[in-house]
């Protein structure tokens, strides 16, 4: 990875510059000087004058149609560089693509975290943290994660948080059919809640099929700050029905709930994202799922891919960026360092193309034609990331 010269600023020009945090939005300049954002300009030219003799050999990047946003924050993925089945080396799939902060759902649990905080979070340039997985084993194998009802023990995932706490942002409960197996789900959740509380941190909850267990008692059980995942999924749990969103659904958000998109290889739905989103309910946060499956994908699957979709579906673009930038960052309670452009900010960014008329899919094959944003430069602390 290669580092802007200690000596030079770096002048990155760009078509729309975007920042939800420090409410920047138009045409402009960003300077960046070693590993923190100098300055901002919007509308102006002021960011090319040299600020002190000396500085004429600035760097200077034109990117006259391109969207300079701050570095993405990733929700929920699957950063790993060992010891999951779903994980993906997170410089190699994530950064590359924008994504300069990500949380793990679920990869580690209190069996294993002690590895998964040395081979991938202290071994990564991209920010990684976790939903810690209440199932001891983590995602480990190839069977449920709460396929033994014991290995849900709130005792030690409580344990793992506390020697660990400074990476560890919720606690991720799965309560699908394939994660539970013959487990019940109501007593998965039921110690999930426990860990939770004990700890102060919320749930990243994914939910069960309601002919197994209504969504709405599921539901009723989450807390303010709770963040439901796979909510634009259409089978086998759907959060719409007749084109309407549903009640529980709505009440839910009312009380504080949150809700995720966890696109994956499954969840995903134009038709579910659209009646949603005209029915006045846009996602909290917009995140990838990231996983193993998506290796080799073409297009590859990246956030900006999320984000166009997301767009397609009826959201606007300053909705969009703000979602996957300051929320996130709110979300995960790292607001100050990620998600924002601003002077003493971390220069963490990226810039994306824009190409029209796109055709982008769904996880059932379904279409929609969108702009589809793509990475052109990303930037992590003041170095540009190869790609």
């Amino acid at each position: 990875m290669r580092r802007f010269s200690e000596n030079k600023r770096t002048i990155i020009h760009a078509g729309r510059i975007f920042c939800a945090a420090s409410g920047v939005d138009g045409p402009g300049a960003l300077v960046i000087n070693g590993e923190r954002i100098e300055s901002v300009h919007i509308g102006t030219a002021h960011a090319t004058q040299n600020p002190s003799p000396g500085a004429s050999d600035d760097r200077v990047l034109e990117f006259p149609d391109g969207i300079l946003l701050p570095g993405l924050v990733d929700l929920h993925a699957h950063p790993s560089n060992s010891d999951s089945v779903f994980g993906v080396s997170p410089d190699e799939f994530m950064l590359t693509r924008g994504v300069t902060t990500v949380m793990s759902q679920g990869d580690a649990g209190a069996a294993n975290i002690d590895e998964y905080i040395a081979n991938t979070v202290q071994r990564s340039k991209v920010h990684v943290l976790l939903a810690i997985n209440l199932s001891r084993i983590g995602e480990s194998t190839s069977w449920g994660c709460f396929e033994r009802i014991e290995d849900a023990n709130v005792a030690e995932c409580v344990g793992a948080v506390g020697r660990h706490r400074e990476y560890i942002r919720a606690i991720a409960v799965n309560a699908s059919h394939h994660a539970c197996g013959t487990s019940d789900p109501r007593e998965v959740v039921r110690r999930g809640i426990l860990a939770a509380n004990e700890t102060s941190l919320p749930l990243l909850f994914g939910m069960r099929r309601p002919e197994d267990w209504p969504l709405d008692e599921q539901l009723a059980l989450l807390r303010p700050g709770d963040v439901v995942t796979y909510c634009f999924r259409h089978q086998p749990h759907c959060i719409v029905n007749d084109g309407r969103l549903l009640t529980c659904v709505k009440d839910a958000r009312q009380r504080g709930v949150k809700f995720d998109i966890g696109h994956g290889m499954g969840s995903f739905n134009f038709d579910v994202a659209e009646t949603a989103i005209s029915d006045g309910f846009a996602p909290d946060t917009i995140s990838t799922d990231l996983q193993i499956g998506h290796q080799g994908a073409v297009p590859q699957h990246d956030l900006p891919l999320v984000m166009s979709k997301l767009h397609a579906a009826g959201m606007p673009a300053a909705a969009v960026f703000a979602t996957v930038t300051s929320t996130s960052a709110r979300t995960l309670n790292v607001d100050n360092k990620s998600g924002r452009l601003s002077p003493g900010s971390r220069a963490d960014l990226l810039v994306l193309d824009s190409l029209p008329n796109q055709t982008l899919y769904d996880v059932t094959g379904q279409s929609r034609v969108g702009t589809w944003w793509t990475p052109r430069l990303t930037i992590l602390a003041g170095r540009v990331v190869p790609t």
